[in-house]
């Protein structure tokens, strides 16, 4: 089986990237994870990578005068590694509507909210203060509007009477940890 190769895009610790990658090791997984990109340098998702033999770019937004530079180098190594599919998975950078267009159809992101509930941040927070009795996270197709994209995969939790945004947030995770395999088995196989 050909395996379509995946860019994960992160800012941070790539909790999710690892779920990724592991989910990836499998034969019969229709995905390899080929490149992370990262906007920061030392993050702990480029040394999960390195640690799995994953190739790293690290691409600061800083090093650009503006974004549209910055999303072309970006899609310059993109382009490059020959990556078919991109994962946003904590990367914390608003893309343009010219990069997402290039690349719609072929970009997923995992937000933490059971969209279309609570787009952008803050969604732990908001779901409690709301007074919500579930929480979730959402995987969708990622297109100009924010968090606004076709829905590929959700999965709740229950919010409890106790919670914190941060307790939420652990519990909310790990659900993200299960789905975003799924749903990108899913977009490789051409069944999202």
């Amino acid at each position: 089986m050909r395996k379509k190769q995946v860019a994960v895009l992160i800012s941070g610790d790539g909790s999710n990237l690892q779920a990724l990658i592991d989910a990836a090791k499998a034969n019969d997984y229709p995905a390899t994870i080929a490149l992370v990109i990262s906007n920061k340098e030392g993050v702990g998702g480029l040394a999960r990578a390195q640690k799995a033999g994953v190739a790293t770019a690290v691409i600061s937004h800083k090093e650009y005068e503006t974004r549209p530079q910055f999303e072309a180098a970006i899609h310059k190594t993109l382009e490059e590694a020959g990556i078919e599919l991109i994962c946003l998975a904590g990367f914390m950078r608003i893309l343009n509507d010219h990069f997402v267009r290039v690349w719609e159809g072929k970009m997923l992101n995992i937000h933490p909210s059971l969209l279309p509930k609570y787009r952008g941040l803050n969604t732990h927070a908001r779901a409690i203060k709301a007074g919500d009795k579930k929480a979730g996270c959402t995987v969708h197709w990622v297109v100009p509007e924010l968090d606004a994209g076709p829905i590929i995969d959700q999965a709740s939790v229950e919010v409890l009477v106790d919670d914190t945004p941060e307790v939420l947030a652990t519990r909310v995770k790990l659900q993200e940890h299960e789905i975003y395999p799924k749903a990108l088995l899913k977009a490789a196989l051409g069944l999202a």
